[in-house]
């Protein structure tokens, strides 16, 4: 079960990540999806989030491949880009 001390702890993390882009896509990416995830989910964007933003970014939008310690389900839906909202 996911506490509500380290969800407030990710949820920081992601969205502080020192650049208005790099917020938008890591903070965002948790909103839309953090509610549902499970203790390896957890930890897997734990560890994405001690990664350097450029290199996360990079990931998401496909111009570096992705390590295989990141490949899988939750880095497709990062992929997906879907989760961001872009102001009109």
């Amino acid at each position: 079960m996911q506490s509500d001390h380290e969800l407030k702890r990710l949820h920081w993390r992601a969205h502080h990540r020192g650049t208005r882009e790099a917020d938008k896509m890591i903070g965002g990416f948790f909103d839309r999806h953090s509610a549902g995830w499970d203790a390896d989910e957890r930890a897997w964007f734990a560890a994405l989030l001690e990664e350097q933003d450029v290199d996360i970014m990079a990931w998401a939008i496909g111009t570096q491949p992705v390590p295989e310690r990141f490949a899988g389900k939750q880095m497709g839906a990062m992929q997906q880009l879907d989760f961001i909202l872009i102001a009109r």
